[in-house]
């Protein structure tokens, strides 16, 4: 077998896989990797065959990378290697990612590997320049969480990421406490409060490096001490902000947009205590790189609470009011119980759209778009707040392409292939895509065209579909290439694209008018504003007019859509 190297690790805080956005986003990956090279070697060759590979995909994400074996490498050896999803040096799939890749469980399977990542390992030996390093991060961050009852971002970016051995623990805790204590007491702005703090802890931490001098960081040249910290506070935001969204796609966190804390969902307490105190808190077959492999690649462990045949029966008859037959498989009851979660799950999304068209959350809405730019991952809020806009509309059966957690908030994206939302209006169909990006390229949504989403939908309900494109700025460059569709017969994307791009700020006045219109729209209003833009794109064509005069001219008829 060929030997499986690692580079010794040199760092001093914790670390986490900042791509991709979520965890959920390499289950196509692992599936190409394993259905074009499994048995082969994972090398220099192989990997610049595989990013050859990828880029050709529809879910390939990303502009197109010079060094491809890097890109590769960046890709697998990150996530699916590093949590034991795929087999190395010889690739394969594990039995980790063999559930992973058929179960609907997807969660409890990540949580399992998420427990399991530790520093140091066989996959990440620690170099001289190291740390202390100690721990199982997801680990200790869970009992930080349920320990604090709530962790800000900023108290994980700070504090949370020196948690390098378990045994600082304590330490940590204290050091928040005091951080609280010192803010109450403090006069002036918050964020002079935080970004001082920050300073001198990331000071701290990197002491060694600013007495000798050693300012260069592996990422970019810096020449001063102030250039050199501000490298490394970016990078534990980084780092911090891939922990959460791995944290929240187990499905045991909830996260508030707008405070920015972390917290146990009520319902998975006891869940969490039970790993907190049955899992060892110590690295395990740090240099034993089998035993480490076939620990890693075990999908039964770490045993949870939802392994526990007595657990899950009490649970359902007391959280759900069922009998059980107690001669039901494990799995048996596993599947009822996510059955009863997803149930439960669903209630309370419908209990929202219900709020949502009774207008009784309009003003929750605008205060979320108000603080998109402060809120944690601003796209999924973006994505997740328009989906509201929409359903508060009315009149249609309004989905979201996300994943949802047990209290029927945001967890993340879904994977591709799809729009963001997609409004079923009876006799036609809307998707809407919502973007943070401003860029000349911003209708190309990662990696996939907003217009090949419409040709999927057409082809999938045999209906005619429109699409609204909302960013918060329209880059001229969409409005070109969307005027265009307009007036072009595209077979791929299902005839002429009616697409309509939309700032935020005229979005936000179509909902204004809503709200306090006595009468509510309907479908025939949201079709009647592209069969207007239809009609102006032609007349602009006529009238030998510009793109421009077609945008500013569908602008105006949206901010006035229900007096028009």
């Amino acid at each position: 077998m060929a030997i499986l190297r690692s580079r010794p690790l040199q760092s001093k805080t914790l670390f986490f896989a900042t791509s991709p956005r979520t965890p959920f986003k390499i289950i196509p990956e692992i599936e190409l990797l394993s259905e074009e090279l499994s048995g082969e070697e994972w090398n220099p060759d192989t990997q610049v065959k595989f990013y050859n590979l990828l880029k050709e995909r529809d879910f390939f994400e990303g502009a197109e990378a010079k060094d491809k074996a890097f890109a590769a490498r960046d890709r697998i050896n990150r996530v699916p290697k590093g949590l034991g999803f795929i087999t190395m040096p010889i690739i394969g799939l594990s039995d980790v990612d063999r559930e992973f890749l058929e179960s609907k469980n997807k969660e409890e399977i990540l949580l399992r590997q998420l427990l399991k990542f530790q520093i140091p390992s066989p996959y990440h030996p620690l170099g001289k320049k190291a740390t202390n390093y100690n721990v199982k991060p997801y680990l200790e961050l869970f009992r930080l969480i349920r320990e604090l009852g709530e962790l800000r971002f900023d108290e994980l970016q700070i504090f949370g990421m020196q948690l390098v051995n378990y045994s600082l623990f304590d330490t940590i805790i204290s050091k928040i406490r005091k951080f609280r204590t010192d803010k109450e007491a403090f006069s002036g702005r918050y964020k002079e409060f935080k970004d001082k703090v920050f300073y001198n802890e990331a000071y701290s931490i990197y002491e060694e490096e600013i007495i000798t001098n050693n300012l260069h960081t592996r990422e970019s040249k810096t020449e001063t001490v102030e250039d050199f910290i501000a490298k490394k506070i970016s990078n534990l935001r980084d780092y911090a902000d891939a922990c959460v969204r791995n944290l929240r796609s187990s499905g045991l966190i909830k996260v508030t947009s707008i405070g920015r804390t972390l917290s146990i969902i009520p319902e998975r307490i006891k869940d969490v205590d039970y790993f907190l105190s049955t899992i060892d808190r110590k690295p395990v077959y740090v240099k034993e790189l089998e035993q480490y492999q076939s620990y890693l690649w075990n999908p039964s462990l770490p045993v949870l609470l939802t392994d526990d045949r007595d657990s899950i029966i009490d649970k359902l008859h007391s959280e759900y009011s069922i009998k059980i037959n107690p001669s039901l498989s494990l799995n048996k009851l596993k599947d009822l119980l996510n059955e009863q979660i997803d149930k439960r799950q669903q209630e309370k999304i419908e209990e929202q759209i219900t709020k949502l068209k009774d207008y009784e959350l309009y003003n929750d809405i605008e205060d979320t778009f108000n603080t998109l730019n402060s809120t944690y991952e601003p796209s999924l809020f973006f994505e997740w707040n328009t989906w509201r806009a929409m359903t508060m509309l009315d009149g249609g059966d309004i989905k979201a392409n996300l994943k949802f957690d047990d209290e029927g908030n945001p967890m993340n994206t879904a994977l591709g292939n799809m729009a963001d939302i997609i409004c079923d209006y009876g006799d036609f169909d809307v998707t809407v895509e919502a973007t943070m990006a401003t860029g000349a390229l911003q209708w190309k949504m990662e990696g996939e065209p907003v217009p090949r989403h419409i040709g999927q939908n057409i082809e999938r309900t045999n209906k005619p579909t429109y699409c609204l494109f909302i960013a918060s700025k329209i880059n001229p460059a969409t409005i070109a290439h969307f005027y265009t569709l307009y007036l072009t017969n595209v077979a791929m994307y299902g005839g002429k694209c009616r697409i309509i791009p939309l700032e935020l700020n005229t979005f936000r006045n179509m909902l204004g008018a809503a709200f306090k219109a006595d009468s509510k729209p309907n479908p025939s209003d949201i079709k009647r504003l592209f069969d207007v833009a239809a009609k102006t794109a032609k007349e602009c064509v006529i009238n030998d007019a510009t793109e421009i005069d077609w945008y500013n001219k569908i602008t105006d008829y949206a901010n006035n859509w229900l007096s028009a």
